[in-house]
């Protein structure tokens, strides 16, 4: 692939590593609270509503799919008004959201709450924050990028374990009680003072005032049509794969075998992994492009599931696969902020974050339960193929991209 230059302004952080830092601690608190919480307190739901699993699964479904309708809208706004007002915004929704599930005892309430608390997601999560990332330091942005994910790979790795630990003292209403009150006192004041306002740096705004200009800089044509449909195949074939162990990781494991202890030991190294692949990337891999990032990364996906398809699975096994799809699922969050705007410029950069996430809202959405039917139907060893091969099809459409031939010519040099 023909590259850009190195040549494109770089200006200078409004937040630098402040705004880093300030990210990194909302989007920890987000993804453990918004997300991975679920994972650990989904049975308990099951139990305290009395229903089949699905149904505690079908509601988590039915709010990332709200939630992929809600993002390209909400890319719109952060980009409108600026992410310090639409992620403080998000803080307070977010965690009314989480209060609103503790308080839901029927179907319709719990339904309502999980579709609204995954809807308002889309305003401080990844997508947000690499927005922010981008109006403060334009298409600079990439090592910012890496430092943020390199952050908030402790997600996972904080709050699958917290949330048990919690939950051997308090239900999973109390819990989430806790994370609502904990997440709006630290999340909304760090939005507020650290975040850019509305409009982003001088490099940004130049090329959004000046559309004719913009062509000139990234992708156009027929050529931006098919890297855009290449990427939105290759982020929704990952995400139903990602959004499927996000809910069942726990409870696969357990199924090949390993107590229910070691295997939150195993799944809480899922984040040490996402963590040393993001620092890999950020010190050695600045001088690739990130297209090439993209596919190598992936690739790592299917081999760590077929660590799981070796006859006598052992612990070791486990903790080796969990190794592989953790630096894959790692560099994936760097990519999904770094490739667009490598290919598509800063402009209107949120709405294009939106719109490539709203092409896979359904096959995310279905993840959950279609996995969780299929292991009960069929059997883990069927169902660990079909991740390995929807995620082996993720990575051959990134390889494409990344070999298909593009023109680009530099973005004009501001004097």
């Amino acid at each position: 692939m023909t590259t850009l230059p190195t040549s494109l302004p770089q200006p200078a952080a409004r937040g630098g590593l402040g705004l880093i830092l300030a990210l990194g601690v909302t989007q920890v608190a987000g993804y453990g609270a918004l997300y991975y919480a679920f994972a650990v307190l989904a049975p308990e739901m099951t139990k305290s509503f009395g229903w089949a699993p699905e149904w505690t699964y079908g509601a988590f479904a039915a709010g990332l799919l709200a939630g992929g309708l809600a993002a390209p809208f909400s890319g719109k706004l952060i980009d409108r008004y600026g992410t310090r007002a639409m992620m403080s915004l998000g803080a307070v929704l977010a965690a009314g959201s989480l209060y609103a599930l503790s308080q839901a005892r029927e179907p319709v309430s719990f339904y309502g709450a999980m579709i609204v608390l995954e809807t308002v997601s889309t305003l401080v999560l990844y997508d947000a924050a690499f927005t922010a990332l981008t109006q403060a330091e334009g298409a600079g942005a990439r090592r910012a990028i890496s430092k943020l994910t390199l952050i908030g790979g402790f997600a996972s790795t904080l709050f699958w374990p917290l949330t048990t630990a919690l939950l051997s003292v308090y239900d999973w209403r109390a819990i989430y009680q806790i994370y609502a009150l904990g997440y709006l006192a630290l999340c909304l004041p760090l939005h507020l003072v650290l975040l850019p306002a509305r409009g982003g740096p001088k490099a940004v705004t130049a090329h959004a005032d000046r559309p004719n200009d913009a062509p000139e800089a990234y992708l156009v044509g027929s050529a931006r049509t098919r890297a855009f449909l290449l990427l939105a195949l290759a982020f929704s074939l990952q995400g139903f794969v990602m959004s499927a162990m996000s809910v069942h990781m726990l409870t696969m494991l357990q199924g090949l075998g390993l107590s229910g202890a070691l295997a939150v030991g195993i799944g809480a190294m899922v984040g040490p992994s996402q963590v040393a692949g993001r620092l890999v990337e950020m010190l050695f891999g600045t001088n690739l492009e990130p297209t090439t990032t993209a596919w190598v990364s992936a690739t790592l996906m299917p081999i760590g599931f077929a660590l799981l398809l070796v006859s006598g699975t052992t612990a070791t096994l486990a903790g080796l696969f969990a190794i592989a799809y953790g630096v894959s699922m790692g560099l994936s969050s760097i990519v999904r902020g770094t490739v667009p705007l490598r290919l598509f410029g800063p402009a209107g950069y949120g709405a294009m974050l939106g719109k490539l996430s709203a092409p896979g809202l359904a096959i995310r959405a279905a993840a959950p339960v279609a996995f969780a039917v299929m292991v009960e139907r069929a059997g883990l060893m069927p169902s660990t193929i079909l991740l390995i091969l929807l995620s082996g099809a993720a990575a051959a459409a990134l390889f494409v991209l990344s070999r298909y031939p593009v023109a680009m010519t530099p973005a004009p040099v501001e004097r």
